[in-house]
């Protein structure tokens, strides 16, 4: 479903670069060129069509923009520390006080490293 979209909302943005190149500039420049007279492909006629692309085109590309950051919002959950470390029964009235079973004493008893490891000085 996310691919689709992904192939979809590339289609769009292409299509969007290319009528907003169509359209003429205020110079005039890069703008398509025509002739006199009344019509549907007068340069009146052609600016009202390439303006409704470019609006249909914009409305498209924010919603599969939309569509794509609820989809990544809702595909992947990003894990937490918290959930990612067992947690051991709790024993109470021991009398052993500093040496508890808090998150830091579960953290530092951990066997394996758990970052970038610097090489022992020489």
């Amino acid at each position: 479903m996310e691919t689709v979209l992904i192939v979809i909302h590339l289609m769009v943005v292409l299509a969007l670069v290319a009528l907003v190149l169509l359209q003429r500039s205020e110079g005039g420049a890069l703008g398509i060129g025509g002739g006199g007279g009344g019509g549907f492909m007068s340069s009146r006629g052609t600016a009202n069509v390439l303006t409704r692309g470019t609006a249909i085109l914009a409305v498209a590309f924010f919603a599969t923009s939309l569509g794509l950051s609820l989809l990544a919002r809702y595909d992947e959950r990003p894990g937490s520390l918290i959930d990612a470390v067992p947690t051991a029964p709790q024993t109470q009235g021991e009398g052993t006080e500093g040496a508890g079973n808090g998150l830091l004493d579960q953290l530092q008893g951990s066997t394996e490293p758990s970052g970038p490891q610097v090489p022992t000085a020489q």
